[in-house]
């Protein structure tokens, strides 16, 4: 098992979780976690426990990828966090990976229709230089994996 802690910009924690590792090369780690939260309605789409999150993080990209599927395994979408690069390390035994989280995030549809959120949110948001290039570029990057039918969007 794998602990994944998502942190805000100035570094407070703002949510932990488990998954198992499931793939993993030089620069990206896949894991599979499970929807265990209470459910969430989010307007374009609904978390319900039991969804299956197959989670991308990237140690070199500005952003994460979950691809979530429903309990019989259809597909309800993607979400992609705009965030920085993945860090991953060991407490002890238990492997970990944090991620700051810079608010900005798009949801793609199963028809492949991207939804941009949160960008009010991200607009306000006190960031450094950095962190606001990174997260262009990651977005320019998401955009054009998924025209193109790479990576997670295969």
């Amino acid at each position: 098992m794998l602990t994944v802690i998502k942190l805000n910009p100035q570094g407070a924690e703002m949510l932990r979780y488990s998954g198992e590792v499931i793939a993993r090369d030089a620069h990206r780690i896949v894991i599979q976690a499970f929807w265990t939260m209470a459910e969430r309605d989010l307007g374009y789409t609904r978390f319900e426990t039991g969804d299956r999150f197959i989670e991308y993080y990237y140690t070199d990209r500005w952003y994460n990828i979950f691809d979530i599927a429903n309990t019989s395994g259809t597909r309800k979408g993607w979400y992609c966090n705009i965030a920085e690069p993945a860090h991953v390390y060991h407490i002890n035994t238990q492997e970990t990976i944090k991620q700051v989280d810079l608010y900005l995030d798009l949801w793609i549809r199963p028809d492949g229709q991207p939804l941009l959120l949160d960008e009010d949110e991200f607009a306000a948001a006190v960031l450094t230089p950095e962190q606001r290039q990174g997260a262009q570029q990651g977005l320019h990057e998401l955009y054009s994996l998924l025209h193109n039918h790479q990576d997670a969007f295969a």
